[in-house]
């Protein structure tokens, strides 16, 4: 998918170091984008465009807006926020905090940008197997993770309700692809992978049923969608992102497995009691996405975990 012909010129992308925000990065910079990252920590491999560092949970709004009026930014992405490693406090200021501020500095900038929040399907919670979550359904969160990021969507949602702000959130489904975080089920089964392969051995996997369905979505396809949403002036406050069926997290480490080539054993450890698919599914409705950015998926989740090992096997630059 190509960037509509009204997107911005100049894009700030708050946490640009990480996972998402970095391939956004040089996808905005192939197209001929300037791009301002902000984070926290220099990384030793600069992403794309110019950084800038910046600890965004604790700047103030009005020095943030002055930063952006003189980037002269006019779109500002939010890839930024965090739930592994993290206190309850940490993640309250990585995911909440940093929103509260970041529509404040929006909202005073002399020429108001156009702000694309990373929202989760987390802010969903669980439903019933073979329902597809929708928009305006009303999300019931589990996990902590889930209810922080529902405050930042409904502090967005509100700001835009009041015509503070021009911003959408983009709910993601469960993201995979190259530079998955080393925490999750993939990121660790690909380290496993990995060992094994560097040592010449059979790789000896430990899993359980893993019968989670989940609603998971390519990164490639992922970045399209945010890239379509930064040059898109949407109508509604909140989409969703994803492929719009659910797929057992077992599914997904086959695939790396294949993908991999490494030989591997699976030893079968029994799940904890009370999970099972009936009270661990996600799907959602992503017909919203198509109406309101002209997005839809085009990739396999094959081709995000291909994407991901290779990443994970390439050997290091210079």
């Amino acid at each position: 998918m190509s960037v509509p012909p009204s997107a911005p010129a100049r894009v700030a992308v708050l946490g640009g170091t990480g996972f998402i925000g970095r391939v956004l990065c040089a996808r905005l910079a192939e197209r001929g984008h300037q791009v301002l990252t902000l984070a926290r920590t220099v990384p030793a491999d600069p992403p794309a465009g110019r950084f800038a560092s910046v600890d965004l949970s604790a700047t103030a709004p009005a020095e943030l807006a002055a930063l952006l009026d003189r980037e002269g930014v006019d779109a500002v992405v939010n890839a930024a926020g965090g739930m592994w490693g993290l206190t309850d406090e940490q993640m309250h200021e990585a995911n909440v905090v940093l929103v509260d501020r970041l529509v404040e500095a929006v909202a005073a900038m002399a020429r108001p940008a156009r702000l694309v929040h990373l929202g989760t399907v987390h802010e969903y919670g669980m439903a019933p197997i073979g329902t597809s979550r929708r928009e305006d359904d009303a999300p019931a969160p589990v996990m902590e993770y889930g209810k922080l990021k529902l405050a930042a969507t409904e502090t967005i949602t509100r700001a835009v309700a009041d015509g503070r702000i021009d911003a959408v959130t983009l709910r993601l489904g469960n993201v995979v692809g190259a530079g998955q975080p080393g925490h999750s089920l993939l990121g660790v089964m690909a380290a496993k992978l990995d060992e094994a392969r560097l040592a010449g051995r059979t790789a000896q996997l430990s899993l359980q049923p893993l019968t989670a369905q989940r609603d998971f979505v390519d990164l490639a396809d992922t970045v399209d969608a945010v890239l379509a949403a930064i040059g898109t002036r949407t109508t509604v406050p909140v989409i969703n992102v994803g492929t719009g069926r659910a797929t057992a997290a077992r599914v997904l480490v086959e695939l790396l497995i294949e993908a991999s080539g490494v030989p591997t054993e699976i030893t079968e450890v029994p799940a904890p009691d009370g999970t099972g698919p009936e009270t661990e599914w996600q799907q959602m409705d992503v017909s919203l996405a198509r109406e309101q950015l002209g997005w839809a998926p085009t990739r396999t989740l094959a081709d995000g975990v291909a994407d991901l090992w290779r990443a994970r096997t390439a050997p290091p630059v210079g």
